[in-house]
């Protein structure tokens, strides 16, 4: 009888905590909007448009797929189909050549990227005068021999009716982006690239 009450008992204490978790973490997220995607499942803001969100991740995933075969195959990447900032443009004009460079010079371009896989780990609507989607995108780069996986973060807004990529950050211990703008950025500023510097 005792241990029925203790089963009992901790298995109410279980779900009590793990409904309060789930209620925290879809009423707060990160960038300061209710709206959370796992996937690419549906999206918990109605003010957003399913349609512009999915443009949003069909943009994000593109770029994010050639910017891999870029660095790794030598393909051109033309940064003027996803972005319109000159900044950001010679910014990821730069990481690309440099991430070349690197893997040319440590002898590792042989292994191609064959394919890029890409999941929508997360969607949310940046808070501010414009729409401005934020992704987190997880990207598995499939080579000859074996694969990596790779976080990226993008700032997706409507410019004049035209989804553009505002920003992007790709995480990692040795990646370039945490490298040259510092470990764990918050990805939330659109007008991040707009200062020259």
């Amino acid at each position: 009888m005792k241990h029925t009450y203790l089963v009992l008992l901790f298995v109410t204490m279980w779900l009590t905590s793990a409904c309060e978790q789930s209620d925290r973490s879809v009423n707060k997220g990160e960038h300061g909007s209710p709206a959370t995607q796992t996937g690419r499942g549906t999206i918990n803001n109605l003010s957003l448009s399913a349609l512009d969100s999915e443009k949003a991740y069909e943009l994000s995933a593109e770029a994010l797929s050639e910017y891999y075969k870029a660095i790794w195959n030598g393909l051109e990447f033309d940064g003027s189909r996803y972005m319109d900032n000159p900044n950001l443009k010679l910014y990821t004009e730069k990481k690309i050549k440099s991430q070349y460079n690197l893997f040319r010079k440590n002898n590792l371009t042989y292994n191609q990227v064959k394919e890029v896989k890409m999941d929508a780990e997360k969607v949310d609507i940046v808070e501010g005068e414009q729409k401005v989607y934020y992704l987190k995108m997880n990207a598995r780069i499939i080579k000859d021999v074996g694969e990596y996986a790779e976080s990226t973060e993008f700032l997706v807004q409507d410019l004049k009716g035209k989804l553009i990529i505002v920003d992007w950050y790709t995480s990692g211990k040795d990646s370039y982006d945490s490298i040259m703008r510092g470990e764990s950025q918050v990805i939330n500023n659109p007008a991040i690239w707009e200062n020259s510097e």
